[in-house]
């Protein structure tokens, strides 16, 4: 199989789930019970085969069982390219994450070299309505897909952004003391916005090269006031010196790439998302998704895993059957959840299916046949 995929994973004292246990054969992954059930938390643990925080962005003692709060673990088996590795992480009661990768302790940005991984959550479905902030993320998340150092470049901008802030807030006005962090920081903005430009130029050309049952979305990068035509570090911070007065009276940085927006026009339509029907604006983020996927296995030859959470119950038959098929044409693995079997009837025996059920305050996972 030329993708990537879990071949077993296993929770212990994961959210809902004291013990939980699956064996995978790498095809897709249809979970099914009722609402609370502990799906999305089966998807959860995946996303966090990947560096970062997961899916619900969650701290390590959020993800705990309750009440016991006894730390939690998740073991993965995952074959990538032909590779095989053992995953293990966890954390115990008021400590941090841990990571295992083939018995060997290693930082969660070792996880960048092993899966990509890529995700749609219900939280998502304001995305074209809300404020920028969550599409930025939405973006960063889709553009490290393809930059696994972007997470850092971001990170490294916002810690310099945050010294740069206090020191407009306390009114210092010695350039000295801006010089290094805004060097810092325009190193890191440069490499943000470069990254970001690739990944919209990758999903892009993923859009427009495919044959798909969901809509174009014509992407844009809008830049905050100030911010336009800014390249390279010089740029960056070049315009940060020039800034500074007027930064100060504001008493943050209103130049850099946290000040970007990610615009999208329903192409056929020539509708801003934001204006689209709920419908449309879903099946975008699902396009957006699959193009992501797409543009991932043609620039390493590996699928990545796809995570769709409650994904199904949105679409019509028709559109199900059409999501069904391109996920099975990328030929990955892909995990995804809704409230009843029949939800996935049009995958039939191209999926693997396992039904969660909960009971006094147990999740329970059981493989389920389709002929059931």
């Amino acid at each position: 199989m030329a993708g990537t995929y879990v071949r077993a994973l296993s929770l212990s004292h994961f959210r809902s789930h004291k013990r939980a246990s699956m064996a995978l054969d790498g095809r897709p992954v249809a979970l099914f019970g009722p609402n609370g059930a502990g799906k999305t938390n089966i998807l959860e643990a995946v996303s966090l085969l990947s560096p970062g925080r997961g899916l619900r962005r969650a701290a390590a003692e959020e993800m705990a069982r309750r009440p016991e709060a006894l730390g939690w673990k998740i073991k993965a088996e995952l074959v990538t390219g032909g590779r095989f590795h053992e995953l293990e992480m966890g954390a115990e009661a008021g400590q941090s994450r841990s990571l295992k990768i083939d018995g060997k302790p290693e930082p969660q940005l070792a996880l960048a070299g092993l899966a990509r991984i890529v995700w749609l959550i219900p939280a998502q479905d304001r995305l074209w309505i809300e404020g920028a902030e969550g599409r930025r993320r939405f973006l960063d998340r889709m553009t490290m897909s393809f930059f696994p150092d972007h997470g850092e470049a971001v990170l490294t901008h916002e810690k310099a952004m945050r010294e740069r802030n206090r020191m407009l807030k306390d009114m210092v006005r010695d350039a000295m003391w801006y010089e290094a962090v805004e060097a810092q920081m325009s190193d890191a903005a440069a490499r943000i916005t470069r990254h970001r430009a690739e990944a919209v130029a990758r999903l892009t050309a993923a859009q427009d090269g495919a044959e798909t049952a969901f809509p174009v979305a014509a992407l844009s990068l809008i830049e905050g006031d100030g911010s336009e035509g800014l390249v390279t570090a010089d740029d960056f911070a070049t315009a940060h010196m020039q800034s500074r007065p007027r930064d100060m009276a504001a008493g943050r940085s209103l130049i850099g790439p946290h000040r970007s927006d990610l615009g999208a026009v329903y192409a056929v339509k020539q509708t801003e998302a934001r204006l689209c029907s709920t419908g449309e604006q879903k099946a975008l983020l699902i396009s957006l998704i699959l193009a992501n996927a797409r543009a991932l296995k043609a620039e390493t030859g590996v699928a990545p895993l796809v995570l769709l959470d409650e994904v199904a119950a949105h679409l019509d038959a028709g559109r199900r059957a059409a999501l069904f098929d391109e996920i099975c044409a990328l030929g990955g693995q892909a995990w995804m959840t809704g409230t009843g079997p029949e939800l996935f009837a049009e995958l039939g025996d191209r999926a693997q299916a396992f039904e969660i059920t909960e009971a006094d305050g147990y999740s329970a996972v059981r493989e389920w046949e389709n002929n059931q």
